[in-house]
């Protein structure tokens, strides 16, 4: 797979975002991952099981998954700026996980994984050539009968997010495009409060591949 239009410049703009705001700026920011180990919790995943968080940038999923004996963690980001400050806030424990910087619309992991984790990049993917992209990479990457969670931002969510344009998804929606190869376990909604105070409704699913 060739590399995606635009990675440089996406790559560039996150770039940008991690070096103005530390970790705990961005809107996104959350103490505890809750929702996302909570799903993972419901299907079934331990520590036994390989993860890989697309769009980690510097969020504390792993730094969860870690404390609850994970050792098979993979943290992807076009940009390694939020990775860095997430190496940095881990210190030694920064070497129990993968760091790639990559494009998940052109990435080859060269490996299947049982869980794939994604909070940060689907909804960013308002094309559909860039959506069958990352789909055709997660159905690659993704063991049979592995787990997928997913959050994007709901129906009524914001039409923007750090000076892009997003794609919103209400739960039949993000079921839809995820297709029939998947089971669906769970979807639900969560109104994530930013740092500023903000609302932000979020649409999460979770589900195991069929075969």
């Amino acid at each position: 797979m060739a590399v995606a239009p635009g990675t440089a410049e996406r790559a560039r703009h996150w770039d940008e975002v991690y070096q103005r705001l530390d970790e705990t700026r961005v809107s996104w920011f959350e103490p505890e991952p809750a929702f996302s180990v909570a799903l993972l919790d419901e299907l079934g995943v331990g520590p036994g099981l390989s993860v890989v968080d697309i769009g980690a940038g510097a969020a504390r999923l792993v730094d969860a998954l870690l404390a609850r004996g994970f050792g098979d963690l993979t943290a992807l980001d076009v940009s390694d700026e939020g990775m860095a400050q997430a190496r940095r806030r881990l210190g030694r424990n920064a070497g129990r996980v993968r760091w790639v910087a990559a494009d998940v619309r052109s990435w080859h992991p060269g490996r299947r994984f049982d869980v794939w984790h994604d909070r940060a990049v689907f909804h960013f993917l308002t094309e559909p050539a860039d959506r069958d992209r990352y789909l055709a990479v997660l159905a690659g990457a993704l063991s049979a009968g592995g787990r997928v969670v997913i959050g994007t931002f709901a129906g009524d969510g914001p039409p923007r997010c750090s000076g892009l344009p997003v794609a919103r998804y209400s739960p039949a929606a993000l079921v839809s495009v995820l297709g029939d190869e998947f089971e669906v376990v769970r979807t639900c909604r969560q109104e994530h409060r930013t740092p500023a105070g903000v609302v932000q409704p979020f649409t999460w699913l979770a589900a195991r591949r069929r075969r």
